[in-house]
Formats: C-alpha cells, sequence, structure tokens
C-alpha cells in the first residue's frame, strides 16, 4: 500500500518557495523576518512529517506497528541507514536538523532563526528524496 505523501511534498514546496523569497529580501526588512519566520516554521512541519511517513516506511521492516510507533526521531533515522533506505551521510544529516530544531526549540532569537535558513538548500533537497523513497512505498 502505497504512503500518502501529498501534505509532506506540499510543504517541501511551501519552503522552497519561501527560502526563494527570503533569498529576494534584503536583510533587516519586514519582509526578510515574515519570509525567515515562514521558513523556519516550514522547516519544523517537514521534519516532523518525514520522521512521521519514514516510519511508516519502516513498518515492513518490524514485526509490529507499535515496535515502530515508539521509534524516537533518530531510531527511525538509523534503522533507514540499516535497511539500506537512506545513506550513512543522510542519516548525519537529518540528525544535524533534528539537533538544529531542539537547539531553537529553545532560542527564539535571530540567531536560531539564521541557522536553520543555512541549512535549508541540503534540507529541502534530502527531504524530496526522502519524500521520494517514501512514496515508492514497500519495494523488499
Amino acid at each position: 500500500m502505497a504512503i500518502d505523501t501529498g501534505f509532506l511534498i506540499r510543504c517541501i514546496g511551501t519552503l522552497e518557495m519561501g527560502y526563494t523569497r527570503l533569498q529576494q529580501q534584503e536583510l533587516g526588512r519586514i519582509e526578510y523576518d515574515l519570509y525567515r519566520a515562514a521558513c523556519v516554521k516550514e522547516f519544523e512541519i517537514v521534519l516532523q512529517q518525514s520522521a512521521d511517513l519514514l516510519k511508516k516506511r519502516l513498518r515492513p521492516f518490524f514485526a509490529s506497528n507499535r515496535e515502530v510507533d515508539r521509534l524516537t526521531f533518530k531510531d527511525a533515522f538509523r534503522h533507514a541507514v540499516k535497511h539500506d533506505l537512506i545513506t550513512p551521510d543522510a542519516c548525519q544529516r537529518w540528525f544535524l536538523y533534528r539537533d538544529n530544531r531542539n537547539d531553537t526549540a529553545h532560542d527564539y532569537g535571530e540567531g536560531f532563526a539564521e541557522a536553520t535558513i543555512k541549512l535549508l538548500p541540503a534540507f529541502i533537497s534530502d527531504a524530496s528524496e526522502l519524500a521520494e523513497l517514501i512514496a515508492r512505498g514497500s519495494d523488499d
């Protein structure tokens, strides 16, 4: 059964568009702040959706859905490497994205937002690849 990645793909598109518009804004202007805030929020949504859908993709490798549901974010990505769904390098980048999210959840200043913005080009690419992998479904 195919996993519905429609919402994830739409969110990735929204993030990509927001990032493009952010780059067109002048630093210090309200429009820059607006697009930066939108990008950070969409980053958080895509990050969570990616992990949730990856767990669904991992279900065929586990004895029960409950076992998969108990996986932490990082454990889900470790299992994705174990089952050759993603590369170890991609896994490390996803850990970086998650660590960034955890750090930014406690810091609401400009610094955290700018740190997130720097990750977006690679994150958008990785999220798009993961969405494609998830959409392919279980072919094992």
